[in-house]
C-alpha cells in the first residue's frame, strides 16, 4: 500500500505530464479507489498491475484519455468492464457522466457496485450481464450516448458487441493497442452493417518515469449513423466463427 501523501503527488506529476491536468481534482478519489482495489485484489483477481505509479498510469491516466471525447451529461455503457476500467475512473473524473458497466463476472460486478458505494459514486451502475444479451434488451439497445471498451475481443467481434448500445448520432469507443489500423481494416465492413460510420483514430503515448517505454493507446472513434438490423448482435459463438 501507499500512503496519500506518496500517492498524490505521484498522481499529479503523471497527470500533468500526460496532458490530464483537467482531471487532477479527482485524486483524492482515486487514492481512495486503489487502496480498495489493492485490498480486495488480495482475494480476487482483479489486476495484475499492483505498483501505485503503474495503477496511475495504466489504470487511471488510461482511462481518462477518453473523458475529453465524451459530450457533457452523456450516458455511456462500459461494455467488459472488468475491474472496472475506464468506467469507474471516468465516473469519478465526470460527474456529469451516467456510468453503466457491463461484465459477465457476477464476483467483478459485486466488487465494482460495492466500490462504487463506498466512493460515494451515484453516477454508476455495475451489471452482470453478457455483452450480446444486453444488446438485445430493449431496455438498453440503442440507448447509449456512447458505448466504450478497452482491450476486450478484436475490434470486428467488439463493433458488433458495443454498436447496438448505441444510439443513432451517438460514439463507439474502443481502446485498442499497436494493431488499431489492421484491426479496424477488418472490421471496415462490420462497422458499417451494424450502422457505423464516420471513423477516426486518435493515438495517445503516455509515460511516466518508472515505464521504459511509453504505453501507446489508439482509440478507435465511430460514430453511429443508422440503427443496427435486428439480427445483430448474433450469439457470440457464431461471431467467433464467422465475421461479419
Amino acid at each position: 500500500m501507499i500512503a496519500k501523501n506518496e500517492f498524490l503527488p505521484l498522481f499529479e506529476r503523471i497527470f500533468r505530464e500526460n496532458g490530464l491536468e483537467a482531471y487532477l481534482g479527482a485524486g483524492e478519489v482515486l487514492f481512495a479507489l486503489t487502496q480498495r482495489m489493492l485490498e480486495v485484489n488480495q482475494h480476487l483477481n482483479l489486476t495484475a498491475i499492483t505498483e501505485p505509479e503503474a495503477v496511475i498510469l495504466r489504470h487511471y491516466a488510461d482511462s481518462l484519455i477518453l473523458a475529453p471525447m465524451i459530450p457533457e451529461g452523456a450516458k455511456v455503457a462500459d461494455i467488459g468492464s472488468g475491474a472496472g476500467f475506464p468506467a469507474l475512473p471516468l465516473a469519478i473524473a465526470r460527474p456529469d457522466l451516467t456510468l453503466t458497466a457491463i461484465d459477465g463476472t457476477g464476483k467483478r460486478v459485486r466488487y465494482m457496485t460495492e466500490t462504487a458505494a463506498f466512493l460515494g459514486l451515484s453516477n454508476f451502475t455495475a451489471l452482470t450481464l453478457r455483452a450480446e444479451d444486453g444488446g438485445r434488451d430493449p431496455a438498453m439497445r440503442g440507448k447509449f450516448d456512447v458505448a466504450t471498451a478497452r482491450a476486450v475481443a478484436a475490434l470486428p467481434i467488439l463493433s458488433e458487441l458495443c454498436l447496438p448500445y448505441v444510439k443513432v448520432g451517438g460514439l463507439f469507443l474502443a481502446m485498442k493497442s499497436r494493431e488499431a489500423e489492421e484491426e479496424l481494416v477488418a472490421a471496415s465492413r462490420a462497422i458499417r452493417t451494424l450502422g457505423g460510420g464516420d471513423v477516426s483514430l486518435e493515438t495517445r503515448a503516455l509515460t511516466s518515469p518508472a515505464e521504459p517505454e511509453p504505453l501507446t493507446r489508439t482509440i478507435v472513434s465511430v460514430r453511429k449513423l443508422s440503427p443496427t438490423p435486428a439480427q445483430y448482435p448474433r450469439d457470440y459463438g457464431a461471431m467467433k466463427k464467422k465475421g461479419l
